[in-house]
């Protein structure tokens, strides 16, 4: 086998540990491989600004990255956390004169397979599995995003804080993932907001801070609160 049949053999491998890619026949994949190229970031670096015109599409090989938007006062709102597996921005490239949606940024160290808009574009239109693979990605997308503005508009900073708890804590306690900064950012609200919340939850018996820790000692009551 020569040097760029392994390289593609390995490249088609990474690709089919891509959850939309998942289910894509060889030849689709053998395809994609011809057009991705790899590359890798440093925790901390920006991956893609918000409002840049879309050059690509990416899929994230190993590491995490952040989605997230900024607004002209400066507060995050983290749109999504994505690990190896996922993949981001492959909405602009379908869009006339398309943009950035988000700034992307690597939380570690990221290995990304990079797909140019142009050859996403042309790819879908000539392999049916992929077109609906990628359909499927943008009602998953949106089926998220619906779910963040209803969170953002309908319930307040304590159900949606509630909320979160529920989702992210395992096994009883917080993963240390997170810092209260970045639930704010995730909540779209401030970190001062965050602090009393959980307090005020630690002082109904919701919940116990133990240091860097959130144990949850009333689920039911919690569930409670995500209604408002």
């Amino acid at each position: 086998m020569g040097y760029n049949e392994e390289v593609k053999d390995k490249t088609v491998a990474a690709l089919r540990r891509i959850a939309l890619l998942t289910g894509l026949p060889d030849e689709a994949l053998a395809l994609l491989a011809e057009s991705v190229v790899r590359r890798t970031y440093e925790p901390g670096e920006t991956i893609i600004f918000a409002g840049d015109p879309c050059q690509a599409a990416y899929f994230v090989a190993e590491g995490r990255v952040r989605a997230y938007r900024l607004s002209v006062e400066g507060r995050e709102q983290v749109l999504a956390l994505l690990t190896a597996g996922q993949a981001f921005n492959t909405v602009p490239p379908f869009l006339p004169g398309g943009v950035n949606h988000a700034n992307v940024e690597a939380l570690t160290q990221v290995t990304v397979y990079v797909v140019a808009r142009n050859d996403l574009v042309r790819l879908v239109g000539e392999c049916d599995e992929l077109a609906v693979a990628i359909l499927r990605d943008f009602a998953s997308r949106l089926h998220h995003l619906t779910n963040l503005v209803e969170d953002l508009s309908l319930r307040t900073v304590r159900g949606r804080l509630a909320r979160f708890l529920l989702e992210q804590v395992d096994d009883e306690k917080a993963s240390g993932r997170w810092t209260q900064d970045e639930i704010a950012a995730r909540l779209g609200t401030v970190r001062d907001m965050v602090g009393r919340t959980l307090r005020a939850f630690a002082g109904a018996g919701l919940i116990q801070l133990d240091r860097q820790r959130i144990v949850l000692l009333d689920r039911d009551g919690l569930q409670r609160e995500t209604r408002h």
